[in-house]
């Protein structure tokens, strides 16, 4: 009889305990301990079971579970009698970033206190015990929302030290989703301050304790060093290319076969890897993302689980505000074909804005990307060189995922932009004209960042707008596109899949240049000649299209004015 697949619990002996449906990743906890490493970060995608695991470490370990081993049996690591043994031998502090999402400095600052003083309210029985110090009971009692950044920097450390003379024995410290209030404050504007508070906070309880065994961090990214690991020269990193622990964090194939079949899912396989399978960590190939297995599991429907848990508001964010040639490079992404890039697993949040590799390593870590092939001979790289990887979308989800955020960058002028497609397609020009001019008015400023020169926004939301089009109406079309200069020339062609049925359409974007056009009529008669000097319609003719079923618009900006004729 298959096991219950219970959806979102992420306490380790909730599922154990009611038999719900687990898989084994015990083994995780022997290769993490044998690793001998001091500090661990290890980043994987959201949902990808580091609460979880997270979870288990803590019930494993913790003087707080002692005799707990009944949670373990008949799992990996109950077959080591070693590993008996250290089954809840060790103080452990747990605490998680995940809910530090706050749009401001002080309201991030203030609950990063309240986490602290949480761990604090729950070890409140250290005050009470004869082998702390006076003084250390003072610095104890000082610890609250409110205090002040000294103490807030210390807190961690200091909990590690009265641990250290209650129990006589060095702390295991699990910090799980260390990297949340970095993004955050990425995108809403207070990046620096946090860096400041977080790099004090990491450097006194990972670095100068002398009270602490191991320690664990998890999170979707690696942070550069230079931001907030300068002083920490005792981290062990794990990436998603690194071979580490390359199958304790999501689902293998083997496991989500064998769980597809205790569920009578076992004819779905093929779709279910399709949808599903695509991500690689390290040598480790058909990695499944475990969020959107269970909700399948549970309810025998194939669907964008893992692609709707969040807003997704950073990569989001970096495509849609991003240089005409991080769009471009895009398309090809989500025409199904891969790209070459430079990737720096290290994570320089402040520098993300107008650098191409930065965006592109982000979408790796995040899993929206995976690796096909990368550069061998690494050693051979020039200083400061970074890898060139060969990258593509991961699955169809994430495609999904990535086409629906493109259809909400004009959800303020969604009827419009509906109307305007019906009307090209249609051939009405006058109406062309009117829905378009209303698109651009909601959506023109919100392709660009308002940091960078007004005369960079037009190509913004040209690209933009060619990304739309081509999610809308892919199912009749095969769109391409071809900027072969810089500011103020973008054509785009749309073949269609059954000539048949629907004209050929090419579109020639042309920003008015004073200089040259004395109105924006003129400026769509050059796009027009443009199209025609070029001969941007001997390639549809020679392939069977006939030329009274190519039509040619000429669109012609202004700021936000449009006219298309």
């Amino acid at each position: 009889m298959a096991r219950t697949t219970a959806i979102g619990i992420q306490d380790y002996s909730t599922l154990i305990e009611k038999n719900y449906f687990y898989i084994d990743k015990t083994s995780f906890i022997k290769e993490w301990w044998e690793s001998g490493d001091s500090v661990t970060l290890i980043s994987r995608p959201r949902r990808f079971g580091k609460t979880l695991n997270m979870s288990m470490l803590d019930w494993f370990f913790s003087l707080d579970h002692p005799g707990r081993g009944d949670l373990f049996e008949g799992l990996s690591i109950w077959e080591d009698e070693e590993y008996r043994s250290l089954q809840g031998t060790y103080p452990v502090i747990s605490l998680s970033f995940a809910n530090v999402k706050e749009r401001n400095y002080p309201n991030a600052r203030k609950r990063m206190c309240q986490l602290i003083t949480e761990l604090y309210t729950d070890h409140s029985f250290l005050l009470d015990s004869e082998r702390l110090r006076e003084g250390d009971k003072e610095i104890f009692k000082r610890i609250s929302v409110d205090m002040d950044d000294v103490d807030a920097a210390a807190a961690i450390h200091h909990l590690s030290k009265c641990m250290f003379q209650h129990y006589g024995k060095k702390v295991i410290i699990l910090l799980d989703e260390y990297d949340t209030p970095m993004q955050e404050a990425f995108v809403n504007g207070y990046w620096e301050e946090i860096v400041a508070f977080t790099r004090s906070l990491f450097n006194a309880t990972f670095k100068t304790n002398p009270w602490l065994e191991r320690a664990l961090m998890t999170g979707i990214t690696r942070v550069s060093k230079e931001s907030i690991f300068s002083d920490l020269n005792n981290l062990k990193v794990v990436t998603t290319t690194s071979s580490e622990y390359a199958t304790a964090f999501g689902f293998t194939e083997e496991e989500v076969f064998a769980a597809l079949d205790e569920c009578d899912l076992g004819a779905e396989k093929e779709r279910v890897k399709e949808w599903y399978d695509g991500f690689i960590f390290g040598n480790q190939k058909d990695i499944y993302n475990p969020w959107s297995i269970l909700n399948f599991l549970d309810t025998g429907k194939i669907g964008t689980y893992w692609a709707n848990t969040s807003s997704n508001s950073l990569a989001g964010k970096l495509i849609r505000e991003g240089s005409p040639t991080i769009k471009e490079t895009f398309q090809t992404l989500l025409r199904g074909k891969s790209i070459q890039a430079a990737i720096d697993e290290q994570i320089v949040y402040n520098r993300l804005e107008g650098n191409e590799e930065a965006v592109w390593s982000l979408l790796l870590a995040s899993g929206y990307l995976k690796v096909l092939s990368h550069e061998e001979n690494l050693s051979e790289l020039e200083d400061g060189e970074e890898p060139i990887y060969e990258l593509t979308l991961t699955n169809r989800e994430v495609r999904r995922m990535f086409e629906g955020m493109v259809r909400d960058w004009f959800s303020g002028a969604r009827s419009d932009y509906n109307d305007f497609i019906k009307a090209l397609l249609r051939g009405d020009l006058e109406s062309m004209n009117g829905y378009m001019n209303r698109v651009a008015l909601s959506t023109f400023s919100y392709f660009d960042t308002g940091r960078l020169p007004s005369g960079e926004e037009p190509e913004r939301f040209y690209h933009g707008f060619v990304l739309g089009l081509m999610v809308d109406l892919r199912g009749r079309y095969e769109i391409t596109s071809n900027r072969e200069s810089g500011f103020g020339r973008y054509d785009l062609a749309l073949e269609p899949k059954n000539p048949e049925a629907d004209d050929a359409i090419l579109l020639e974007f042309k920003v008015r240049n004073p200089g040259k056009e004395s109105c924006l009529e003129e400026t769509v008669q050059a796009a027009l000649r443009q199209i025609q000097e070029k001969g941007y319609a001997e390639g549809m003719k020679a392939r069977g299209i006939p030329e009274e079923r190519i039509r040619c618009y000429g669109l012609a900006f202004e700021g936000k004015r449009v006219l298309i004729g």
